[in-house]
């Protein structure tokens, strides 16, 4: 069988974040990759200059359009927007029995533009997160769905915890917002604490880390790896990504989505 994945995500016409991103991703990993689009977004390495969701509706169409025919190995979410798409979204994944499905809790963009409006937040802890197999935010997510600071490790696992405690079965804490050497990320599935590390690089051309890490882990899922090879699969795709960071645009540039697999051939 070919490893089937799906995307429900907005799009980043600049190509490094979103659904292309996604896409990038599912195919450098060998998985047949498909979308369900819940926006259309205009922007560039420089940031997010408009916003267009779609029906609630279409979303679902969408997912049922792939669900009924082709069939979903493994799906992620990314930008939902508001909490009619959250609330469909949730729904569909619970009539087309979406089991292998990882929550990018996608806020706030690279450049500052609100991708989630503030009171869909309490109908994804509420809908969504229980429906996840993984949780992917970074701290500034994790913030929030918690309502805690993050300063440590500590903080860390007492964010993963209660993110759990939501209904998600597990869930990764990224560190890329935290000082240090090493970019540390907590993963927590309710029996065990890992942390992945790797060093941390100096680049500004980030854009779309969580969503090229997310669909990493997507792909691997889908292709039969269990939660923590997924989870490791996806770190080591999002380190590769960011070290050969791609220098394009006036601001933010967008990983590189073949990296990983260049450096895996070599």
């Amino acid at each position: 069988m070919i490893p089937r994945a799906l995307t429900v995500a907005g799009s980043d016409s600049g190509g490094g974040a979103g659904i292309q991103a996604d896409l990038k991703t599912f195919q450098e990993l060998g998985v047949f990759g498909m979308t369900a689009l819940t926006a259309v977004t205009a922007q560039n390495t420089l940031g997010v200059s408009g916003v267009w969701p779609l029906p609630p509706e279409a979303v679902v169409k969408q997912i049922e359009a792939v669900a009924t025919d082709i069939g979903v190995d493994a799906a992620k979410t990314g930008m939902l927007f508001d909490s009619a798409i959250i609330e469909a979204v949730a729904e569909a994944v619970r009539r087309f029995a979406i089991d292998k499905l990882v929550v990018d809790p996608v806020m706030v963009a690279r450049g500052g533009a609100p991708l989630l409006k503030e009171d869909a937040i309490e109908t994804l802890r509420r809908r969504l997160l229980p429906h996840a197999l993984l949780v992917t935010p970074n701290i500034p997510e994790a913030e929030v769905l918690t309502g805690m600071t993050i300063r440590t490790r500590a903080d860390m696992e007492k964010a993963a915890r209660a993110i759990v405690a939501m209904g998600a079965k597990a869930v990764v804490v990224k560190g890329g917002h935290s000082d240090g050497e090493t970019a540390d990320d907590l993963f927590y599935d309710r029996t065990r604490v890992e942390v992945l590390s790797a060093p941390r690089v100096a680049t500004r051309n980030t854009h779309g880390t969580g969503c090229t890490f997310s669909a990493a882990v997507t792909a691997a899922l889908a292709k039969g790896e269990d939660l923590l090879s997924a989870v490791r699969t996806g770190k080591a795709f999002i380190t590769a990504a960011i070290r050969e960071a791609l220098d394009i645009g006036g601001g933010h540039g967008p990983t590189n989505h073949w990296a990983y697999r260049a450096q895996r051939d070599s």
